[in-house]
């Protein structure tokens, strides 16, 4: 039987050091405040030039990470024959970022594919490229999450409960058809309840609406991301619990095989009420929220990329990925490394 291994992982964070003592200059907050409600101590943006544009694009840091990927799993670029890229920014509002990553990384006209699921692109992501590899449509997938939030930011008190939480980063993960292997993407579970889609969102730029933005809509700053609080916290704290369980169901396997689980990293509460629920210690719940803040469908293939190379993820470990996020949308992946 072909199974999709993911065979390297890489990621890519701007050097660029936000600190919640760095937000006091835009807003009425401190470090203590952060640090309870999300348990984020920093964050990276990208710098930004004198008109305040970003030094770099989504696709360049999501390249960045892919080379990393690419290194870590002894392949070419030119070995990569699908590109599945989740972000909820893109470069531009279209194409989507995969054709960049393609061009930017000479793939010689790789497939390519954008996932617009935000916190949880990446495990849709996992789940696309093993479907891909199962069905035979493709050999080596490149599954990137990546994110550009810090020019999208309400940096003011208006703004402030999504200001303080959200970073700039990358992450990336080759998936390849192997055969006869005990290794690879066991399980996916995917889930969605639209009606709760504006509880997290950002209503412009509007589809039907003439210009698709106007300067009414920018100076009510309908373009900024909301976010109904407790009600994304309870429903994440459930949908997360809720995955992790259903994917061991599908996969055969009990909470106490998991070696790992690499939570979408939203809020140190969160994941501290999660691995409450599941009965499992903080050495099996990877977490690194605090210096990196929400980088959306780029933190699980960051943690995973720091998970190994900080020696926490080994070939033969099981792990579970989960996420929940804007849509809402959640789900979870069953990996055996």
């Amino acid at each position: 039987m072909t199974k999709a291994v993911i065979t390297g992982t890489g990621f890519f964070v701007p050097e660029n050091v936000i600190t919640n003592q760095d937000l006091t200059q835009w807003m009425d907050t401190s470090d203590e405040w952060i640090t309870e409600r999300s348990g984020i101590k920093e964050r990276r943006w990208l710098s930004r030039d004198a008109e305040g544009n970003s030094a770099m694009t989504g696709s360049e840091m999501g390249a960045n990470a892919a080379r990393m990927a690419i290194e870590d799993a002894g392949i070419e670029p030119t070995d990569i024959d699908q590109i599945i890229f989740a972000t909820l920014n893109p470069d531009v509002f279209f194409p989507g970022n995969g054709v960049f990553i393609e061009d930017i990384l000479g793939l010689q006209t790789a497939g390519a594919m954008d996932i617009r699921n935000q916190c949880t692109g990446f495990i849709y992501g996992l789940a696309a490229a093993d479907g891909f590899i199962r069905a035979g449509t493709a050999r080596t997938v490149l599954v990137i999450g990546a994110e550009l939030q810090s020019t999208a930011l309400e940096l003011s008190n208006n703004g402030r409960d999504t200001a303080v939480l959200f970073g700039d980063g990358a992450g990336a993960a080759i998936v390849q058809a192997h055969e006869d292997s005990d290794r690879g993407i066991i399980a996916s579970v995917l889930h969605s309840q639209g009606r709760y889609a504006r509880d997290l969102y950002v209503e412009a730029p509007i589809g039907t609406q003439k210009g698709r933005i106007t300067a009414q809509m920018i100076e009510d700053g309908r373009h900024f991301p909301t976010m109904n609080g407790p009600t994304v916290f309870k429903h994440a704290t459930r949908r997360f619990c809720e995955s992790i369980t259903e994917v061991l169901a599908k996969g055969g396997a009990s909470i106490d095989d998991v070696a790992l689980i690499v939570p979408h990293q939203a809020n140190q509460r969160i994941t501290d009420a999660v691995a409450a629920r599941m009965g499992v210690g903080d050495e099996r719940v990877f977490s690194n929220i605090a210096k990196y803040g929400n980088t959306t469908a780029a933190t699980i293939p960051i943690a995973l990329a720091e998970a190994v190379r900080e020696g926490r993820l080994k070939k033969g470990d099981l792990v579970v990925t989960v996420a929940f996020g804007s849509g809402f949308t959640w789900g979870a992946n069953l990996i055996r490394w």
